[in-house]
């Protein structure tokens, strides 16, 4: 039998080797792979062979993990502009998988995959769920969506790598998945954190207590989500609910992972993917504890190395707790490219969600929509109301919302208060922000 998912102390003899390597033994391994992956990319992909020149910088030059801060950053642009197979560097018969990004924002970006890269990609999967509480026979609930993106293939070949019994369920469907965690009961959901919320709520319309499952544990990922909304999960269902972290340009998920015993931030994965946090507008290197955008280096992929990619999300590095040997990032909450300067005032979609979650008679799905009269930017937070949800209660939303934003932010803000599931979404998850002001003018 399994061991059951639980919140209890660290079970030590989970550990892989990596996860049990010394701070010196780190350190050496991830020099040799950085120096390995920098060569790899110099040699065999034009961008960067051209990057690293312009920057006066070569593979060799890198004698120290420190040194890397001489390289220069990848962004997502730069991927675009290589669609779609300018970043590979293997052969194109040595590619065993293609995902992309949806392409929503431009030219999807396409990431390639070795047999090796697949298999590593297989172990840090399996790595993140043993590390949320998940274990050899135990059943998992798959609700990312498969195809192109990353996420339900990712967990796919993860869970079955732990030896576990998966559930391809993707998205889509609620009330049939439901019913399939009714019948099949898994243990463990993997799935974004507001398509959980969608389910929960399709329990409740269906009369069984979501605190009445299998469920021990979701892990929770593609999307920021709060506290406020780990609490609502974890106390309408009876679970654990921890972070995974991943993107599709650095691998896809199992980059990062929360822990169950501690839920206080994800362990990275160090022995494949190399962090830093740098200043989001000087790009200097900041010491381990401040704030700033996340930057991935790889450290064993083959078909697509990626140096110093940046990921546009904020957070800080901190010591590793139950796994020790790796250094913690904490919970994604905004994205630079997430801000909104609003009249002079500066927020994040988080810090709606803060407001929304807290608000009786509202489901914490939410959408933020900007526009412009005259010259004055005008947002307008629009957010779902719970299945049956009276009149009086929407109303009542409406100036609690606008409230709360405007002694919490500073600023005024327009509110509706919408039919449930009427908000657009996509892979499981709703677009934050809509920006329908001029293009000319914005």
């Amino acid at each position: 039998m399994p061991e059951a998912a639980t919140g209890g102390a660290t079970d030590s003899t989970a550990f892989d080797d990596a996860e049990r390597l010394s701070p010196d033994a780190l350190r050496d391994l991830q020099l040799t792979r950085l120096r390995a992956s920098l060569r790899h990319a110099y040699d065999h992909v034009p961008f960067y062979r051209a990057a690293f020149d312009r920057a006066g910088v070569r593979p060799e030059d890198c004698r120290t993990l420190g040194d890397l801060a001489r390289f220069p950053f990848t962004v997502k642009d730069d991927l675009r502009a290589q669609y779609p197979f300018g970043m590979f560097a293997v052969p194109k018969e040595e590619v065993r998988r293609l995902h992309a990004s949806s392409g929503t924002t431009g030219r999807p970006t396409v990431v390639g995959y070795t047999e090796r890269d697949l298999a590593h990609w297989a172990d840090v999967v399996a790595r993140s769920i043993r590390a949320a509480g998940g274990r050899p026979g135990h059943t998992i609930h798959i609700a990312y969506g498969y195809g192109l993106f990353t996420g339900g293939l990712g967990a796919h070949y993860g869970a079955e790598r732990l030896g576990c019994t998966v559930v391809p369920a993707s998205g889509g469907m609620t009330g049939r998945q439901v019913q399939i965690i009714q019948d099949f009961r898994p243990e463990i959901i993997m799935v974004t954190p507001s398509y959980m919320l969608t389910l929960l709520d399709e329990f409740e319309r269906q009369g069984i207590d979501p605190r009445s499952t299998s469920l021990k544990v979701g892990i929770f990922g593609a999307e920021p989500w709060t506290e406020q909304m780990r609490r609502e999960i974890e106390e309408r269902f009876a679970i654990d609910a921890v972070d995974i972290y991943g993107l599709s340009e650095v691998m896809g998920p199992g980059v990062a992972q929360e822990c169950v015993e501690t839920k206080d931030g994800l362990h990275i994965w160090e022995d494949h993917f190399y962090p830093e946090v740098v200043d989001p507008v000087t790009g200097e290197v900041l010491p381990d504890g401040e704030h700033g955008e996340l930057v991935f280096t790889s450290l064993t992929k083959e078909a697509m190395p990626v140096v110093r990619y940046r990921t546009r999300d904020l957070t800080r590095l901190l010591p590793g707790t139950a796994r020790p040997a790796f250094r913690r990032m904490e919970k994604i909450t905004g994205r630079c490219d997430d801000m909104i300067i609003l009249r002079g005032v500066n927020l994040f979609p988080a810090q709606i969600e803060e407001i929304v979650l807290r608000t009786p008679g509202v489901a914490p799905h939410f959408q933020l929509r900007l526009t412009r009269e005259g010259r004055m930017d005008h947002l307008t937070v629009r957010a779902e109301a719970r299945p049956g949800a009276t009149p009086e209660a929407r109303t009542a939303a409406v100036g609690l919302i606008a409230r709360g934003v405007k002694e919490g932010i500073g600023v005024s803000v327009a509110v509706e208060i919408v039919d449930p599931e009427t908000l657009e979404r996509s892979v499981g998850k709703i677009k934050r922000i809509v920006d329908a002001r001029p293009r000319d003018t914005a």
